[in-house]
């Protein structure tokens, strides 16, 4: 993982397409804005993992192929 500090309204450059940017603080809560072609899905990560349990869960795909799946990507 890169750990990276910025101040408000720095940015950091992911490829030519993503920007993320510092927008503000308060307390120890970051409000950050992310700018990214429409094709780029954006979750939160605790809805993205919600969003995959479910799916998971309609398709009926067992816990253990899941799991084994998360471990390798």
């Amino acid at each position: 993982m890169l750990v990276l500090t910025r101040k408000r309204n720095e940015a950091i450059q992911i490829g030519e397409d993503i920007e993320i940017k510092v927008l503000g603080m308060e307390g120890d809560q970051v409000k950050i804005g992310i700018s990214a072609p429409s094709s780029v899905d954006i979750y939160r990560k605790e809805l993205y993992l919600d969003i995959t349990h479910e799916n998971n869960k309609a398709a009926n795909i067992p816990n253990e192929i899941v799991n084994l799946l998360k471990d390798n990507t």
